[in-house]
């Protein structure tokens, strides 16, 4: 089960989650096809710019891992580098200091706050993240937001935002407890997803 990762800005942090999302990716001795990564930010709006920031920084991370962008899976809110308070427009940072700008021109987000649930016409962010991880999506849906893994594949799955025990919130307006986000994994495995 992934564990809940609310708001840090510690760049060392980023440095060891990085460090083992390449163990996981890389790891020997078993059947491996592709790797695959489905980064969630499940807030939005000005005050929750942390979250937008720690999903960006892990998308920098998988790619400089060798994911391609035609297997990673972005859904975030999308709401920050343009916000009328955002000091410098066009631009998510992850520290303090403002090294690096997390969100440069090669970002591709499959799906945009409530777009997500528009472009598929599935119904809200929460059940269309459901769908994408178990396969359940509109024949419409294009390939470019599909979830394509087999058997053999590495998922890996990044979620940012509020929750507590045994839950996420998605969008202040739903939420997903780890018995639904078990059983979700359930239904990868059965499918051999």
């Amino acid at each position: 089960m992934p564990s809940r990762h609310v708001g840090v800005y510690n760049t060392s942090l980023m440095s060891l989650q990085e460090a083992e999302a390449e163990k996981f990716l890389n790891q020997e001795g078993r059947s491996h096809s592709n790797n695959w990564a489905v980064l969630v930010d499940t807030s939005r709006f000005w005050f929750n710019y942390r979250h937008v920031a720690n999903v960006l920084s892990m998308y920098r991370s998988v790619k400089r891992l060798g994911i391609p962008d035609s297997q990673i899976l972005l859904m975030v809110a999308d709401d920050m580098a343009c916000n009328p308070r955002n000091p410098r427009p066009a631009t998510v940072f992850n520290n303090a200091h403002q090294h690096i700008n997390v969100y440069g021109e090669d970002v591709e987000v499959d799906y945009r706050g409530y777009e997500a649930s528009l472009a598929v016409d599935l119904g809200p962010y929460l059940e269309n993240f459901v769908r994408l991880l178990t396969g359940r999506l509109s024949p419409s849906t294009p390939r470019s937001k599909r979830l394509l893994t087999d058997d053999g594949s590495n998922v890996l799955l990044y979620m940012t935002g509020h929750g507590g025990d045994g839950f996420l919130k998605f969008q202040d307006s739903e939420e997903i407890t780890n018995v639904e986000l078990a059983d979700a994994f359930e239904q990868m495995w059965q499918k051999k997803r």
